[in-house]
């Protein structure tokens, strides 16, 4: 046995990792799939269907694909993407609609701002100092002899109608 330094290639081998590292090497994503996705985050296919048509990949297939876990984080960082591009013109969609000659659209264009801003509205369900919610409100008080908990039941009332009798 001979000792002295290693050989290159045995301190080539330490340099590499003994496995392959799941999440230190991008899995690939072929340029069907990749135009399959586009079509659909564009807006030019609505169904997966289509999509797969637009990528010449049948349809099962492109659906295996899209269930693969690199497939889908990719699918989902382009949609926010998209997304992010889409929240830019909404913004200023809403601040324009606040010049509208509509007095609702204005109405509404500003109660949204405002509650992006935190500031928001008066709740509209609310009766205005009393707190109380519409509708139809039953009070149960006790009879002048029920003080200890006891039911008292009064006299049966009989409600007349026009209803004849069958």
């Amino acid at each position: 046995m001979k000792n002295g330094p290693p050989a290159k290639r045995a301190l080539r081998a330490l340099d590499r990792p003994t496995s392959l590292d799941p999440a230190g090497a991008p899995k690939r994503i072929s340029g069907k799939v990749r135009t399959g996705i586009d079509a659909m985050v564009s807006g030019q296919c609505k169904t997966i269907k289509e999509a797969a048509e637009k990528a010449g990949l049948s349809r099962e297939h492109f659906t295996r694909e899209l269930s693969k876990p690199h497939i889908a984080e990719y699918l989902r960082q382009k949609v926010s993407r998209h997304l992010a591009i889409m929240a830019t013109r909404a913004g200023y969609v809403k601040g324009e609609l606040l010049d509208s000659a509509n007095e609702m659209v204005r109405d509404r264009a500003s109660s949204f701002v405002l509650g992006l801003a935190g500031i928001a509205p008066a709740d509209p369900n609310l009766r205005s100092g009393t707190g109380q919610q519409p509708g139809l409100q039953i009070v149960i008080v006790q009879g002048p002899g029920a003080a200890d908990g006891r039911v008292v039941v009064g006299p049966p009332v009989t409600i007349e109608n026009d209803a004849p009798a069958s």
